[in-house]
């Protein structure tokens, strides 16, 4: 090939590779902000069930290392949420739904005494029925990990992000 074709062919590249890199500047993959809020609720579920088998440290706020409300917070801090850092401010910043109502998602706080955010004492990200129970994904306690587990007891309520 003459040596004036090779170079009209480089040239010919360069523009197109201008071209393709341009062109990229205005066209992105979706990111978190291009998602519903229902999709980035259960991207926060699907961030937490990533978690599973990580221990339990109180305070912490991953990675690798989490209390139950770390792990909310965490998690729904990746999917693009604006959440608090504890139990109850997660609780009192969440919307209060019924329990008929809870998604996948959607929080569960435990209390003690009243139903109210004040009272909370754990919070869990519920992940479905699992064999006719409710179940949630959370850091239970010291010397366990993260872990998908059924409620077990009927104080607590539900909040959702929806």
């Amino acid at each position: 090939m003459p040596a004036y074709l090779r170079m009209r062919s480089i040239a010919a590249l360069a523009v197109a590779v201008t071209a393709a890199l341009l062109a990229s500047l205005f066209i992105t993959a979706p990111g978190a902000s291009a998602m519903t809020r229902s999709q980035r609720v259960i991207s926060g579920l699907d961030i937490a069930r990533h978690q599973k088998g990580d221990p339990y440290s109180y305070g912490s706020a991953g990675p690798g290392r989490f209390d139950c409300s770390g792990l909310v917070y965490y998690s729904f801090r990746r999917a693009g949420f604006n959440v608090p850092r504890t139990a109850a401010a997660q609780a009192a910043h969440a919307h209060r739904i019924r329990k008929s109502q809870l998604r996948r998602g959607d929080f569960v706080f435990f209390y003690n005494g009243a139903a109210r955010a004040g009272n909370v004492y754990h919070v869990g990200i519920y992940s479905g029925f699992h064999h006719g129970h409710r179940t949630i994904v959370h850091a239970p306690r010291p010397g366990l990990r993260v872990k998908s587990e059924r409620l077990w007891t009927s104080h607590w309520f539900a909040g959702t992000l929806r």
